[in-house]
């Protein structure tokens, strides 16, 4: 017989199905176990589309009477595009619920287990939290912080360099790090570069793995794109670049007021600027929140970079370290001006590190960032 955490560990591993295909959505995973037996399971796949306790419910049928129910995100109590969970498990007559995490979701926010309780279903939470937690970090930021969780991607030479004195930095990482980039960028809702990189690069910033490249074949038919952003504090976004150019949605964020907007291939969003001129970061930031955006992924130069870094603005630095030297003319990875002495620098935490072909990961964490679910709500 499994025990709990098995039961909730194979949910969790349902959940991940939905890495590249759920968003805005979180990523759910449900098990249905009656008399020690699985009688159902499911996970949801897209927005729009049955949650992961209906298709666990199908699957079990009349199986589901009595049984206990394994669940990586509380069951919602309210109506949005589908019915709420909560009354499906009530009709179908479980008699325990056992979620991992209860919903930051304001619309929930626990209303779905005590939906549940005042039915007499028996209920539980916190079993395996924190690997829940992280594997919806995007939600979660965005429930509780109102903007994304922001991810800043890298690569750099063994000696911290990530472009040469010319500017040239293709390629720096190797392909089989570039793959490992490329399944990043599709389990985000959107890209962000500045428009120094789309002029020294000129980027796609698409996602170019295929449905059987990502494993979702059996139930999507084509990869979802996530939305491109492209910072341009002055709006001087040349015609014939890529990213404008690629299908899918593109929108830049600019302190200019800009006249008819249907003259442009892209949608335009004029923020406040900051002192120095530049787009406000928290508030462009607040307004992907808005827009439903719950994983940011950031592909920019040392600028960017370093001002969304003192700002607090990053919750995760992903950098690939090739093994190869660039030379002390050769440019860094983040600007950070004002670090004078030992106690201005800026402190991280090392998550995981590995082989990604002949390259090393590095995944770190501000260390002001805190947990998953917190760091610079404030911003």
């Amino acid at each position: 017989m499994n025990t709990d955490v098995e039961y909730m560990q194979r949910a969790l591993q349902l959940a991940r199905k939905g890495r590249y295909t759920t968003d805005p959505n979180p990523r759910v995973g449900c098990v249905i176990v009656r008399d020690g037996t699985i009688v159902g399971e499911g996970w949801h796949q897209c927005t729009g589309e049955p949650h992961a306790e209906i298709h666990a419910l199908e699957q079990a049928g009349d199986a589901a009477s009595g049984a206990t129910v394994y669940v990586t995100l509380e069951p919602c109590s309210h109506t949005g595009k589908t019915p709420p969970c909560a009354n499906a498990l009530v009709k179908g007559g479980v008699k325990k619920v056992v979620a991992a995490m209860l919903d930051p979701n304001p619309l929930v926010a626990g209303r779905g287990l005590i939906r549940l309780h005042q039915a007499g279903i028996e209920t539980d939470n916190g079993l395996l939290e924190a690997q829940a937690l992280e594997l919806n970090r995007g939600f979660i930021k965005r429930m509780k912080a109102g903007r994304p969780f922001v991810r800043v991607k890298l690569a750099m030479s063994l000696d911290g360099r990530t472009a040469m004195a010319s500017g040239e930095s293709k390629w720096i990482s190797s392909d089989a790090s570039r793959i490992d980039v490329q399944r990043m960028r599709a389990e985000s809702s959107a890209i962000l570069t500045g428009m120094g990189t789309v002029v020294a690069d000129d980027p796609s910033m698409d996602v170019r793995l295929s449905v059987d490249e990502l494993g979702i074949a059996s139930f999507a038919d084509e990869v979802r794109q996530p939305l491109r952003v492209v910072l341009d504090s002055h709006f001087a976004m040349p015609e014939d670049v890529k990213i404008i150019a690629q299908d899918g949605r593109c929108r830049v964020y600019t302190t200019v007021a800009v006249g008819n907007q249907d003259d442009y291939p892209f949608k335009i969003k004029t923020v406040a600027a900051e002192r120095d001129g530049r787009v406000d970061l928290p508030a462009m930031l607040k307004d992907l929140g808005k827009e439903e955006i719950n994983n940011l992924h950031v592909e920019a130069g040392s600028v960017l970079c370093g001002a969304l870094l003192q700002e607090g603005l990053v919750d995760e630095i992903v950098i690939y370290m090739a093994p190869h030297l660039m030379g002390d003319r050769a440019k860094g990875l983040f600007s950070l001006p004002g670090l004078n002495e030992m106690k201005d620098r800026v402190s991280l935490e090392i998550k995981d590190v590995r082989a990604v072909g002949q390259d090393i990961r590095i995944t770190a964490q501000p260390v002001a960032a805190g947990s998953v679910v917190g760091g610079a709500a404030s911003k």
